[in-house]
């Protein structure tokens, strides 16, 4: 695992990273959008779905809590760490339960 952390925290680096550039770019195109005049029902359109910032922030929110609650249930779950792939199952079952319970919250929402 010790070996393994490096790599987490280059990838959560570089994730962090592109989602601040992203977010930049939005915001300059919906500046450049309003600033070019009136908009018309397809502007307004699109302009809301680069706004959907919040169901975003909800599904990074749902699926950190989900993978935190699996670090914690392996702590309970005796498993050899050096050969054991268990470790990543459970974490992943974990992860599948959070993408899986945002999914049915947007469904509720549009619903």
């Amino acid at each position: 695992m010790k070996q393994l952390l490096p790599f987490i925290i280059t990838i959560l680096f570089f994730g962090i990273i592109a989602v601040v550039i992203i977010s930049l770019f939005n915001y300059r195109l919906k500046k450049r959008i309003l600033d070019a005049g009136p908009l018309d029902e397809t502007a307004l359109k699109f302009l809301s779905q680069l706004t959907s910032l919040g169901s975003e922030s909800l599904k990074w929110g749902i699926i950190l809590f989900f993978a935190g609650i699996g670090l914690v249930a392996m702590e309970y779950i005796p498993y050899s760490a050096e050969n054991s792939p268990l470790p990543y199952g459970v974490e992943m079952v974990f992860i599948a339960l959070g993408f899986i319970t945002y999914y049915l919250m947007i469904q509720k929402r549009k619903g």
